[in-house]
């Protein structure tokens, strides 16, 4: 059962790697560079709490590397750069993205890797990285467990999960549950079935804790943020280009959401430390 949800999983997102929508030029430069430019302008946020220049003289390990717009910055300041993701299109992308921006190959190493079984030996990283991935693999605890066991004493780990109650999550239980005569569909629910891959999940501010505190995790930070999902912001997907989806795109309030605060934000961002010994 779980091997055929990762088989879904990872189909989905052969599809379409992240972030790689907002890539039109035909030259391949300029579209890793309009990539790289639609990630920051949506998620300003990521640059500060990834802190890349932290990672001067570290080790370290991105699961997840998408279109490898954080893994190149990762690549300017580590010691050494790792990158794992589950699909092949990911990894030629960001090894494509690296050579184009002449990253020399001994600075990073890149490979297909189940974030649940890691290929790595005990203790390899001084910094484990993942940005919105753990919570796509079936068994999140099984890849949240591995961070723990290949992060040296002492080392970090930062990483994104979805908020379950966030304005996404209500978005789309009003759009697939209530407005269908599911009044019972949850936010959970409904992130599960129609935000991104199949059984997407999602956590409470203390269900999040709580899996960092399990595999071992201390000095657990967690910040919330919106997501470009919250504000529709984003590039809409294929599914939701029809007129009615623009016209309620231009009435959104995104102005207002904004006031409201981040309390209902998407994106939990997280970073723990593990113990010394």
């Amino acid at each position: 059962m779980q091997a055929d949800a990762k088989a879904a999983i990872r189909e989905y997102w052969e599809r379409e790697t992240c972030g790689i929508r907002y890539g039109d030029a035909a030259s391949r430069k300029a579209w890793h560079d309009e990539i790289a430019a639609a990630r920051y302008e949506l998620e300003p946020f990521i640059p500060a709490f990834a802190d890349f220049p932290s990672a001067s003289g570290i080790d370290v390990l991105e699961i997840g590397v998408g279109a490898g717009t954080d893994f190149a910055n990762w690549c300017c300041y580590a010691r050494h750069a790792y990158g794992v993701d589950l699909t092949v299109r990911a990894v030629e992308i960001t090894t494509e993205r690296l050579q184009l921006a002449g990253v020399p190959e001994n600075r990073y190493a890149l490979r297909t890797a189940d974030a649940e079984k890691l290929p790595f030996a005990d203790a390899s990283f001084d910094l484990v990285y993942s940005w919105g991935v753990l919570h796509v693999t079936p068994d999140t605890p099984a890849a949240i467990a591995e961070a723990f066991r290949v992060l040296r004493p002492g080392g970090r780990l930062k990483m994104m999960v979805y908020h379950a109650r966030s304005w996404t999550g209500a978005l789309l239980a009003i759009r697939f549950g209530w407005l269908r005569g599911k009044f019972r569909m949850t936010q959970k629910e409904a992130i599960a079935q129609y935000l991104e891959s199949p059984g997407m999940k999602a956590y409470s501010t203390r269900e999040a804790q709580e899996l960092l505190e399990r595999a071992g995790f201390e000095q657990i930070a967690v910040r919330r943020e919106f997501a470009p999902g919250d504000l529709l912001s984003m590039r809409l997907s294929a599914k939701y280009r029809s007129p009615i989806y623009a016209v309620v795109r231009a009435l959104y309030p995104s102005w207002l959401i904004r006031r409201v605060g981040r309390r209902w934000g998407l994106y939990l961002m997280m970073s723990a430390r593990k113990p010394q010994h």
